[in-house]
């Protein structure tokens, strides 16, 4: 791949990353809040909530884009040999499949959460505790959906935080915080897995959430400078394998 195509990846993944993280944070400030846990209160705000299926859109298309980042990270690291070019690939397939696992959360958590918890606040007395259970199967669902999305998310940061590590020009801070994140999700798939949306699972969630936007500002920095500094171009062409254009040693 040649050093501008490294370039131009790079400089779009960084954005598509950012954007994609920044709404996904914004559009979640407008999900109607409460304690989640708290299944009585919690479904009754769900059932009222004006705004639930636009939210829900928003987070997906937010998580698209920033999936999209991923994926054209991985092709601005493909110029790697060995472990860091698999990391890549397997780090893209990864985040793919974190956002299918994600449009399935999506349609059971903008969908049938929403509509099971309006039919239990609409339904009879006599049918509110199996109205009820219903919604409360249907919350379920959505904590395993959560958790092992949060599970490949996290191994797509991961993968390609190690491939990221072996690329000459970007620092190394930049893998280590990314590295950092994908733990951040990993244990964000086993806290809703074992607790659902716990106090313990939103301190986790504003964790990544700040890892993730520095990590992500850094990388469209280093994007940038790519364009303006000869040697860090130098370098991009030694690593993709153009060393006529590095000057030779006098």
């Amino acid at each position: 791949m040649h050093n501008g195509t490294v370039r131009s990846s790079l400089r779009v993944a960084g954005t598509l990353l950012l954007v994609g993280q920044l709404l996904y944070i914004v559009i979640t400030l407008l999900h109607a809040g409460g304690v989640a846990n708290d299944h009585h209160a919690i479904f009754a705000t769900y059932a009222a909530s004006g705004s639930w299926t636009l939210v829900h859109i928003g987070q997906f298309a937010a998580m698209a884009l920033l999936v999209a980042g991923l994926v054209a990270l991985s092709f601005a690291v493909d110029v790697q040999a060995g472990l860091a070019r698999w990391g890549g690939r397997f780090g893209a397939a990864s985040a793919v499949a974190a956002l299918a696992l994600y449009g399935g959360l999506q349609a059971v958590d903008g969908v049938a959460n929403k509509q099971a918890d309006a039919a239990w606040v609409n339904a009879a007395d006599a049918e509110k505790a199996a109205r009820f259970a219903s919604a409360e199967a249907i919350r379920w669902i959505e904590w395993g959906l959560r958790s092992y999305q949060n599970f490949a998310l996290g191994l797509a940061v991961l993968l390609l935080a190690v491939a990221v590590l072996r690329i000459a020009w970007v620092p190394r801070p930049i893998a280590f915080l990314m590295a950092l994140a994908g733990l951040t999700y990993l244990a964000q798939g086993w806290i809703v897995g074992v607790e659902g949306f716990s106090q313990t699972l939103s301190n986790a969630i504003v964790l990544a959430y700040v890892l993730d936007v520095v990590w992500m500002v850094w990388l469209v920095i280093v994007a940038v400078r790519m364009k303006r500094e000869p040697a860090l171009r130098r370098l991009a062409d030694e690593v993709a394998g153009h060393p006529a254009a590095i000057p030779s040693p006098s």
